[in-house]
């Protein structure tokens, strides 16, 4: 187990509209907002389509991460995650999970990390700040080797996890 106690900052919400790329659109406000790192308590909007971590094919080992994708369309979803930093890509990683309805298909669920999404008529968006120091942003995204390279949740600016 790993934690750190943090100070949050500001408070937003964002509303994404019709056809908007929702995590182009969520990494463009952080940027104009400054926001290097925080949390999304939980988002609710429509999709046209997105793309979540998934395959129909059997698990090759059901221990390691699934890098494969699934395209789902037209879906009603509700997520949340985290904002953190890669020091790395000196950029914004977004860690964000939903689960999600297919209208057409007796809302039908999916449950899974998001890798894109395109809004369909509307997205809210609360996004609480967290805030770090001098040094250098709160929360932080590397990856780890030992891990499969799997992107973990790290707090403060130093090198370690």
């Amino acid at each position: 187990m790993r934690f750190t106690q943090v100070r949050t900052g500001r408070q937003f919400v964002l509303a994404l509209d019709h056809d908007e790329d929702f995590l182009r659109g969520l990494a463009k406000f952080c940027e104009d907002q400054d926001i290097r790192s925080g949390y999304i308590p939980t988002f609710v909007g429509g999709f046209r389509s997105a793309r979540l971590v998934g395959s129909c094919e059997p698990l090759a080992n059901p221990e390691a991460p699934l890098w494969e994708e699934v395209t789902v369309e037209t879906l009603e979803a509700l997520g949340g995650g985290t904002l953190a930093w890669d020091p790395d890509k000196n950029c914004l990683a977004p860690h964000i999970h939903v689960a999600a309805g297919i209208k057409g298909a007796g809302a039908e669920g999916r449950v899974s990390h998001l890798l894109g999404a395109t809004v369909q008529f509307i997205c809210e968006i609360p996004i609480i700040e967290v805030l770090g120091d001098a040094e250098g942003p709160a929360l932080t995204r590397r990856r780890d080797p030992s891990l499969y390279d799997v992107p973990l949740l790290g707090f403060g600016p130093g090198p370690g996890l």
